[in-house]
């Protein structure tokens, strides 16, 4: 039998789930795709990305390549892979170390997880919009226009990538057998990520203060549970919950309720984003600060210095 609280959204969810809901005509996404859909794709790009991964090693091999390239380019979207890699790297020592019950799942976790980043970024660089899942097509295309900033785009990067990609990533390596213990590694993994997660938001409110902007913390609300599922810990629980449902259903009506309360509440998340509770005075004083900083190559530093 499925666990009733399994179904039922949490607070956070709810507020996420009408937002999702209620903005999701404000989201101008697909117009911006469909302005790049004439724009020949980038085969450097995709000559990274192009395969599937192969190993926890060619995560992290390929995963820093492709950023090192973004960040050359000055794409915005190598903003959510500084921090990506660094996960991956961390989760990736964390195995080589024993810290898991099921190293062999958690090498699986981290490579199939990695995939469906991989498999939204192709699908993005080769114009095939249809099949880029709906947060991922947010963060990418708002990437493109060029407007948001850094603490936007990484963000967008780990809304995409935990709130959503993370149900599904559970489905494809699977829950079951020892359910239980694969709980504890995913928790296990949990704690990694939380550390990092924090030195990203002490590098993000470091880099605009170096440059004398106040309220960057109200930016970076949407990290905090009590505003939307950003919130590592809850994004990530959330999944877990998701992917009980899935695997405890047979299909049909559940499962179609979990891939909509799934791109619901992630769109919802990016929404809030994208459209933070931050007065336009400040907003416009961070884009300014930007403008006259490579603010992305600055968080980039930070962050490798205090790792």
């Amino acid at each position: 039998m499925i666990p009733i609280r399994a179904t039922v959204p949490t607070a956070t969810e709810a507020r996420a789930l009408l937002t999702g809901i209620v903005r999701s005509a404000e989201i101008d996404a697909e117009t911006v795709a469909t302005a790049l859909a004439d724009d020949a794709p980038d085969e450097t790009l995709l000559g990274h990305v192009s395969t599937p991964f192969s190993s926890v090693a060619d995560v992290a091999e390929r995963l820093a390549r492709t950023e090192a390239y973004l960040r050359e380019r000055g794409d915005p979207r190598a903003v959510f892979l500084t921090v990506y890699s660094r996960m991956t790297a961390a989760v990736g020592t964390a195995i080589d170390d024993g810290a898991f019950l099921d190293p062999a799942w958690a090498a699986s976790y981290l490579v199939a997880f990695a995939d469906r980043y991989r498999r939204a970024l192709v699908a993005f660089e080769r114009r095939a919009f249809e099949s880029v899942p709906r947060p991922w097509l947010i963060a990418f295309a708002a990437a493109a226009r060029g407007r948001t900033l850094v603490a936007q785009d990484a963000l967008l990067g780990i809304n995409a990538h935990i709130a959503y990609d993370l149900t599904y990533t559970l489905g494809d390596i699977g829950i079951d057998p020892d359910r239980d213990r694969k709980r504890a590694d995913h928790q296990r993994i949990n704690a990694i990520l939380a550390r990092l997660i924090q030195t990203m938001q002490d590098v993000l409110v470091e880099t605009y203060d170096a440059v004398g902007i106040a309220g960057i913390d109200r930016l970076l609300d949407p990290f905090d549970d009590r505003v939307a599922l950003v919130g590592l810990r809850g994004s990530r629980e959330f999944a877990w919950r998701n992917a009980v449902l899935r695997a405890d259903s047979a299909g049909g009506l559940v499962e179609r309720y979990v891939d909509w309360r799934t791109e619901t509440v992630s769109t919802g998340a990016a929404a809030l984003i994208l459209a933070p509770d931050i007065d336009a005075a400040t907003s416009e004083r961070l884009r300014t600060a930007e403008s006259g900083v490579d603010a992305a190559r600055a968080f980039r530093e930070a962050i490798r210095r205090r790792l």
